[in-house]
C-alpha cells in the first residue's frame, strides 16, 4: 500500500481549464505548485513536514490562491487541502496546502481534479482561500513533498531558499 492509498477520496468539483503558467517538465524535476517565496522543508512550521516524515521537498509562502500540478501524471489522492500525484516520471508528489488545515474540513478549498485524473504539470488542481485559512488561524504555506524520496539518491532544492518563484518553475531536482 502506497502513502496515497490511505487518503483516497473523490473531489466534488469539476476540472478547471488549462493553467496560464508554463511548467517545467523533466524526468528529474518537480515544479513549484504556486507562486511565492520558497523555504526549505526543514523550515516548515510543522514537525511532520520539517522532519521530512512525509518526504523531502520544499514549501512556498504563496502569493496567489491557485495551486497547480507540479508534475505530469495521475492524481492518486485528493483531499480538500491536498492532492497527491504519481508522476509519469516515477516521482510521487504530495502538495499540502497550509498547516493543520485538515481541521477546516474542506472549507475554503475548491478542488479541480479527482482521483484517477491525468494532469499535466501546470494544470490547476486546487483553489484555496488565503482569507479562510487565516481566519481559521492556520499558516498558509504550500508544502511540496516527494513522498517516495527513499527511492531516490537525492531530492534537493534547485533554487535558492527564500527566493521568489513563479508557479511552474523547477524547484526540486530529483536524482535516481
Amino acid at each position: 500500500m502506497g502513502l496515497f492509498d490511505m487518503f483516497k477520496k473523490k473531489a466534488d468539483a469539476a476540472p478547471a481549464g488549462p493553467a496560464s503558467v508554463t511548467a517545467t517538465e523533466g524526468a528529474d524535476v518537480v515544479a513549484a505548485p504556486v507562486s511565492g517565496r520558497i523555504i526549505k522543508m526543514t523550515d516548515v512550521p510543522d514537525p511532520v513536514f520539517s522532519g521530512e516524515v512525509v518526504g523531502k521537498g520544499c514549501a512556498i509562502w504563496p502569493d496567489e490562491e491557485t495551486v497547480y500540478a507540479p508534475v505530469s501524471g495521475t492524481v492518486s489522492v485528493t483531499m480538500g487541502h491536498a492532492v497527491g500525484i504519481t508522476g509519469d516520471n516515477g516521482i510521487e508528489v504530495l502538495v499540502h496546502i497550509g498547516i493543520d488545515t485538515v481541521d477546516m474540513e474542506g472549507k475554503g478549498f475548491t478542488g479541480y481534479v479527482k482521483q484517477g485524473d491525468k494532469v499535466k504539470a501546470g494544470d490547476p488542481c486546487i483553489k484555496m482561500s488565503k482569507a479562510a485559512i487565516a481566519e481559521a488561524g492556520h499558516p498558509d504555506c504550500v508544502v511540496c513533498a516527494v513522498s517516495n524520496s527513499a527511492e531516490f539518491s537525492d531530492v534537493a532544492l534547485s533554487v535558492d531558499a527564500e527566493s521568489t518563484v513563479a508557479a511552474g518553475t523547477a524547484v526540486l531536482k530529483v536524482t535516481k
